[in-house]
């Protein structure tokens, strides 16, 4: 199958064509024909499917014919849980949109809002937008969605675990009950299920992988170390590797942020992104990876999602995360489109049974490795 099969239009053949793309996923393959007729979709897909092109280029097509927005109004409203997944979410728009009549914004907290105000007072075709923002917005007069044609929820799961609920409810009823909805979910969880009785219409449910399951091909090992070990092993391995770009993942935003110290002694270029950075900062240290200036990437799980870096091969999971769950977004992160990833985790004795429940999660045990033959 090839996207001219899925009933795109040439411009936005071009667009994916240009982006890389030569055929379509699973996710893709599936949503895409559901989008373009009109039907709401509940989706259950992992990170690296390819699934913000799943409803952002069917989109695209909906909107180019139809009417253009009106001021201080959108057409389109895509909802996203973090900064990082809003401005991700946003390229992929600005990407596939390069040969369409159509417009956008991307709103979210953390920089200044008068920009923001500006470009939504001539209209936009589509709106991203976090949550906390969009109600700042339409608090100020700055949006209002009379005739809104579609509603998206990324990353549904991720939103409900930072407690956005309330703020969604109130943003659901600030749009017309005519519309389209899709919603995007890791995982089809009972609150998942609840939030999507009140806002779907019928919807056609997909699931283009098992519940929980990580993306392929993913290689994960795992060492067990002693506390006082971790940080040489980190080091180690940091060596040994001599990739261009590592992502690293820490529990707590203190660890992160001691980890960038500690790599700097020791020779390496590091920087952390977490929710107590400011969204400059955030954006700079992210940017700087992906340039290839800063070697190491220190993240905690409130930016996990968001992170977007192709081809990267390695992440490190320093402290494992304390839902299960995490554990796949994180190692989500390597082993996008199809490219080989590796997870390694060092885990303690304090961390074995977070590791017991991430197994019993996969379904399957973690390699171990023998820390004094690795590397």
């Amino acid at each position: 199958m090839t996207f001219s099969d899925l009933g795109l239009c040439p411009e936005t053949l071009t667009a994916l064509s240009r982006q890389g793309y030569s055929e379509p996923t699973p996710i893709q393959a599936e949503a895409i024909p559901l989008v373009l007729a009109g039907k709401d979709v509940m989706a259950a897909a992992q990170t690296g499917t390819g699934k913000t092109t799943a409803f952002t280029a069917p989109i695209l097509e909906r909107l180019k014919g139809n009417e253009r927005a009106k001021a201080n109004t959108a057409r389109a409203l895509i909802l996203t849980p973090t900064r990082e997944l809003a401005a991700q979410v946003g390229e992929s728009v600005a990407n596939l949109s390069a040969g369409l009549p159509l417009n956008y914004a991307v709103a979210f907290g953390g920089v200044k809002i008068n920009p923001q105000l500006m470009k939504l007072r001539k209209g936009v075709d589509i709106l991203v937008a976090t949550p906390g923002r969009l109600l700042d917005l339409y608090k100020q007069n700055a949006v209002r969605f009379p005739k809104l044609e579609v509603l998206v929820l990324d990353e549904a799961d991720r939103m409900l675990d930072m407690g956005f609920i309330h703020g969604i409810n109130k943003i659901i009823k600030l749009l017309p009950a005519k519309r389209q909805t899709l919603l995007f979910s890791a995982t089809f969880s009972d609150d998942i299920r609840t939030l999507a009785t009140g806002l779907l219409k019928s919807p056609v449910e997909i699931s283009v992988a098992p519940p929980n399951a990580t993306a392929e091909p993913i290689e994960q090992t795992m060492y067990a170390v002693q506390k006082s070990e971790k940080l040489g092993m980190l080091l180690r391995i940091l060596h040994s590797l001599n990739e261009p770009q590592v992502l690293v993942f820490s529990r707590t935003k203190q660890g992160a942020n001691r980890l960038v110290k500690q790599l700097g002694k020791a020779g390496f270029s590091a920087a952390a992104i977490h929710s107590a950075k400011s969204q400059g900062a955030r954006t700079r240290a992210l940017t700087d990876f992906k340039s290839g200036k800063v070697k190491v990437l220190i993240a905690t799980d409130i930016v996990a999602r968001g992170i977007d870096i192709e081809k990267l091969p390695y992440v490190i999971n320093y402290d494992l995360p304390q839902v299960a769950e995490d554990y796949v977004h994180r190692i989500g992160r390597t082993g996008r489109a199809g490219e080989v990833g590796h997870a390694i985790s060092l885990v303690t004795d304090e961390e074995f049974a977070a590791l017991k429940a991430i197994e019993k999660l996969l379904g399957q045990p973690i390699h171990q490795c023998n820390p004094k033959n690795a590397f």
